[in-house]
């Protein structure tokens, strides 16, 4: 089936609620780019977005690409004049809402890609499990109570999904990439004992 970008676009331009319209183009952006030979994966502040289900908002879709080779800055601009979008270099609003491709991907996690189905494109995302690591992270160093937010609520996130892997949150968090392990541990008893 051939995608109507137009059609899609005024769908997810009619679409009220925030993350679904998030998750709609993402799916858009996600197919335009593979279609092209770049398959991106949505990371930050927009993964926490996802994995909470809107408990959290970032106002923006950040995209890594999986690939080292670099997308030319035209192919850039050609999909997202596609998509009507208005900014520069890296950074556009399309349908409302910011899109950030921020370059090549950093995972650190052994676990795949978590996968969601949308109306326009199936949307990879970065595991929950770095994601609550990397928000654990930036909570402490340096401490803000404003992140730790962020944080809690990706951590109730994590306490709510069956499949959440603790070993690999816990390898992770004992990285020196991120040695936040004690850190993390808190934050989880202290969610746990507030239930």
């Amino acid at each position: 089936m051939e995608l109507n970008i137009k059609e899609a676009l005024s769908d997810i331009m009619n679409t009220t609620d925030l993350l679904e319209r998030a998750l709609k183009l993402s799916g858009l952006v996600t197919t335009l780019f593979r279609e092209r030979g770049f398959p991106l994966v949505v990371v930050g502040g927009s993964a926490v977005e996802f994995y909470t289900e809107g408990g959290y908002m970032s106002g923006d879709i950040d995209f890594c690409r999986r690939s080292l080779k670099a997308i030319p800055p035209r192919l850039m601009q050609e999909v997202i004049a596609e998509l009507g979008g208005q900014g520069v270099s890296r950074c556009w609003m399309v349908c409302g809402l910011y899109v950030d491709l921020l370059g090549v991907l950093e995972c650190e996690s052994i676990l795949p890609m978590r996968e969601v189905e949308t109306r326009y494109g199936t949307v990879s995302i970065i595991p929950p499990e770095l994601v609550l690591v990397e928000r654990v992270l930036i909570a402490h160093l340096p401490p803000s109570a404003e992140l730790m937010v962020t944080a809690r609520k990706m951590m109730v996130a994590a306490l709510n999904e069956p499949n959440f892997n603790w070993q690999e949150a816990e390898r992770l968090a004992a990285l020196p990439d991120f040695c936040v392990l004690n850190e993390l541990r808190s934050i989880r008893r202290e969610i746990e004992d507030a239930k």
